[in-house]
């Protein structure tokens, strides 16, 4: 909206931020934990994107004298001033607060109750002590609103499990931690976690290059979501165009082989079904080579820094025009990258899709309804969009529906992925995934385990 002079239909790329939370388990070394919490929470004033806004205890943990006592004593002795003084562990927000931080730092919602309460201590509003609330509820003001500054609030889970559903509540998904030295711990959270930036017993700022590239999932991004200082930014900066058959082939899995067989009964002409062909390959390449493995590029004993690539829930708009083998194509790729998918048709697409007759037509037919919603105009699509917040849709068929939808669907902060559908899996597969990289610390106290 700000930029009058954008092209029709393109695309916009952004980070915006997160409701960013660290998780304490029982099992977490308390010292480190309340000393990275408040690192996280309070450097740069919490105006970091990346900042913890929350901490969630689980367990014992919760009802650890000694971890919320550190915790208040270490909140309390951060010194605030403005930067010429050398002492300043913590300087002063922006601007005056206002809006959402102004309420974080002076209201207390149902159930809360203040550890450390918050001061302004100058005249120019600018400078505040920063905040501890305990008590914030599931589904509350603070639980669920980025508010971006200087406060952290308390909430408490029974179990890993109800933290990890507490944390991914958030609209957002930037960034989020857990202090743990249970292993099990440390793979489940690693697993189930939704953010782009997870970090493990280590503070939750301070992203370098290449090691922790950068960037979030859900509403922390706008875009496809390559990260920045990922192998994957700048190609997201050009528009790729289909080259004929993808060379480079793989051995296909059982599933997808069997999800070729069924789909090619949709694609009447054996040109289409060859291409099919080969970008089920080029994905089964791309997958085992790269896309469907861990990386950690930086080699630090020290420090693990994995890269990887985890299933980008998505809705795929078959517009009007849209050729079926293009479709099946983003399907195949979903089914071996793990995706949900879910696929609005465009309604003449529908109807011809119905007409197809043959056993081999039907099998695909029936592969293809486990994932359709209905057939739908692109209005309608907009509208359900809008409402059910749906985060990525990649549009299949492109025309005057696709550009259209972009911009509409831009609108209500969807991502929208417009291009062509390619047969090279290494670039066609980004649509279905989305990057994570995930930080831990591997050594205490400066000593690495026994054989690292």
């Amino acid at each position: 909206s700000w930029r009058s002079d954008r092209p029709e239909g393109a695309g916009v790329l952004a980070e915006t931020s997160g409701k960013n939370a660290l998780v304490i388990t029982p099992a977490a070394d308390y010292d480190l934990a309340v000393a990275d919490l408040v690192r996280s929470a309070f450097g740069h004033a919490g105006q970091k994107c990346s900042a913890a806004s929350l901490a969630i205890l689980v367990g014992s943990a919760g009802r650890s004298e000694r971890l919320l006592r550190q915790l208040v004593d270490a909140t309390r002795s951060v010194r605030v001033g403005w930067p010429e003084d050398l002492g300043t562990t913590m300087g002063p927000v922006i601007e005056p607060p206002s809006g959402k931080l102004l309420r974080a730092l002076t209201t207390l919602e149902p159930g809360e109750r203040w550890l450390v309460e918050p001061e302004q201590l100058d005249e120019t509003g600018r400078l505040w002590s920063p905040g501890l609330k305990d008590g914030v509820a599931p589904g509350s003001f603070f639980h669920l609103t980025e508010v971006f500054g200087p406060v952290l609030g308390l909430m408490r889970a029974a179990t890993l499990d109800e933290a990890l559903t507490l944390q991914n509540a958030t609209a957002y998904g930037l960034t989020g931690g857990l202090h743990s030295l249970d292993e099990a711990e440390i793979e489940h959270w690693s697993t189930h976690v939704e953010v782009g930036n997870g970090y493990v017993n280590r503070h939750i700022t301070g992203a370098i290059v290449q090691r922790q590239s950068f960037g979030g999932w859900k509403a922390s991004v706008v875009g496809p979501g390559a990260k920045a200082g990922g192998p994957n930014y700048v190609a997201q900066l050009g528009r790729w165009e289909p080259t004929g058959l993808p060379s480079r082939q793989g051995r296909l899995r059982p599933d997808v082989r069997a999800a070729l067989a069924d789909y090619s009964g949709l694609v009447a002409d054996e040109e289409g079904r060859a291409w099919l062909r080969a970008a089920a390959g080029s994905d089964a390449a791309a997958w085992d080579t790269e896309l469907g493995t861990e990386m950690d590029l930086t080699g630090l004993r020290a420090e693990a820094n994995v890269f990887r690539y985890r299933p980008a829930p998505l809705l795929v708009r078959a517009a009007a025009g849209a050729r079926p083998a293009a479709l099946v194509r983003v399907l195949l790729a979903a089914e071996l990258a793990g995706t949900p998918v879910r696929v609005s048709l465009d309604p003449e697409l529908s109807r011809e899709l119905r007409s197809m007759t043959g056993e081999s037509a039907r099998a695909g037919l029936r592969r293809l309804a486990q994932h359709v919603d209905r057939a739908e105009t692109p209005a309608e699509l907009a509208e359900r969009v809008g409402s059910e917040q749906v985060q990525r849709v990649r549009v299949v068929g492109e025309g005057a529906e696709a550009v259209w939808l972009t911009e509409e669907l831009h609108s209500v902060g969807c991502t929208v992925l417009s291009g062509p559908v390619l047969g090279t899996g290494r670039r066609e597969l980004l649509t279905v995934l989305r990057e994570q990289a995930i930080s831990q610390t591997l050594h205490r106290f400066g000593h690495l385990p026994e054989g690292q």
